[in-house]
């Protein structure tokens, strides 16, 4: 066919949600051609989650031990960076080599392509010199990468993004963080735990903007804590590199200095040269759109970051198997965002799921909130600062909306939250439950007490 050969499905990007999607559908018997032009698996196992994971648990058990003194006797402890970078290069990453997820996704019996791919019509991809016709369609599922702003100075110098600061095999001396969200705090604290000296620069009036009041306050807390200067309200304007050192020059004149650079302003979809306008799609958009099925257009689905409904890899699995089903013919609902989970790891986490609390009132619901420290089981853990629960009602239904858990297992008392928020569970049912003592996730029943 004009140098273009017959398949059912070619999956064009390979994290987590295209590999799901591409594996699912080989399984199933279909002719797949799965593409990636770089590691499959994506981000999350080799500079996300997973690596990112790892130098947590790393640095909360410095933590931990530092703590030894106020709780249990005295301890004394030496930070050694080797181990965290042995065990991302060794356990996590096998030293950035995808072999095993090559074989893994071919033993499902897809075909694996590496290279660049590109949409040239309706059913048609080009990988380098090969022509693929999807006889069923074609999945994008293509991510995102850092975001870098344009700011004065900054291209060309030796930055950091997360995967740079993820595959660091040395501590560096000072690291200056440009960006308050989840990633550019979690990397933070880390590195301050390690002990470099840490200063992170946000430019809202408060770090982790998009999350609760009551969390960015708890996550600035326990970052001063931890040592991080933290500045916020504060823009860049320009940056300059010495060969040894970056200055970061902010508005109003002040100015930072430190040895490396990490950039961690947010991420960016990779779509303008997949070709997209060949298929009536718009390839200077910020997104791909897609429809509660995935379907973003006639004969094509999009997965995963690239769909702009949250850059978590549990969205990215959650919209792959939606795409699947709907693929082969399959039954089952569609897409429902109501209860999106979401996790910031610091410590303390910050779990939070569905609207805040601005969120709701934006949409025009009448809000009832409730907010409680974590009670016994904070005291007990002797949690380092303000730890709670914090839920949105709509008040005319009677259920939550949304929730907020921030703690030492924030994450955790979040899987309860969500499945109140998912299944509309009514706020007079959860009054009635039996909460376990002393837990954290007691906190809840606490909240739901302190409700207005």
């Amino acid at each position: 066919m004009n140098g273009f050969e017959p398949v059912d499905v070619v999956v064009v990007g390979l994290g987590v949600g295209g590999e799901e999607v591409a594996g699912k559908l080989a399984e199933a018997g279909q002719s797949v051609v799965a593409v990636e032009r770089n590691l499959v698996g994506g981000e999350c196992p080799y500079w996300g989650c997973v690596p990112s994971k790892m130098m947590i648990r790393a640095a909360a058990t410095l933590a931990e031990a530092r703590r030894v003194d106020r709780l249990a006797g005295q301890a004394r402890v030496r930070p050694d960076w080797a181990p965290v970078a042995a065990r991302i290069r060794e356990e996590a990453t096998d030293s950035w080599d995808d072999t095993v997820a090559v074989d893994r996704l071919t033993g499902k019996g897809a075909r694996f392509v590496r290279g660049a791919a590109t949409l040239v019509g309706p059913g048609r991809v080009r990988v380098d010199g090969q022509g693929f016709d999807a006889r069923r369609g074609i999945v994008l599922a293509t991510g995102t990468s850092a975001a870098i702003p344009p700011i004065d100075g900054l291209a060309g110098t030796p930055y950091w993004t997360n995967r740079e600061a993820i595959e660091a095999t040395t501590l560096p001396e000072s690291l200056i963080v440009l960006g308050g969200g989840a990633i550019g705090l979690e990397l933070a604290q880390v590195y301050a735990r390690f002990g470099a000296r840490v200063t992170v620069i946000e430019a809202a009036d408060r770090l982790l903007s998009a999350e609760e009041p009551e969390s960015s306050a708890v996550v600035d807390a326990a970052l001063r804590a931890d040592g991080i200067e933290v500045c916020t309200g504060a823009a860049a304007e320009r940056i300059d590199h010495d060969g040894g050192r970056f200055t970061v020059r902010l508005a109003g004149g002040a100015s930072l200095i430190g040895e490396r650079l990490l950039v961690a302003v947010g991420r960016r979809a990779r779509l303008g040269e997949l070709g997209l306008e060949t298929v009536g799609l718009d390839p200077g958009a910020q997104t791909v759109s897609v429809d509660e099925r995935m379907r973003a257009g006639d004969g094509i689905w999009a997965v995963g970051d690239v769909t702009g409904s949250g850059a978590f890899t549990h969205v990215a699995m959650y919209q792959a198997g939606i795409a699947v089903r709907d693929i082969l013919g399959q039954e089952g609902p569609g897409a429902d965002y109501r209860a999106l989970p979401r996790v910031t790891f610091t410590d303390p986490e910050i779990g939070a799921v569905g609207l805040t609390e601005r969120q709701a009132r934006d949409r025009g619901l009448r809000v009832r909130t409730g907010c409680a420290e974590l009670g016994a089981r904070g005291w007990i853990h002797q949690a380092d600062g303000a730890v709670f629960v914090k839920l949105v009602v709509d008040a005319d239904r009677g259920v939550l909306v949304g929730a907020t858990s921030a703690g030492p297992a924030g994450g955790e008392v979040l899987g309860a939250l969500v499945v109140a928020v998912h299944g509309e569970v009514p706020v007079e049912k959860l009054r009635h439950m039996i909460y376990a003592y002393p837990t954290f996730h007691r906190g809840i029943e606490d909240a739901l007490r302190a409700l207005t």
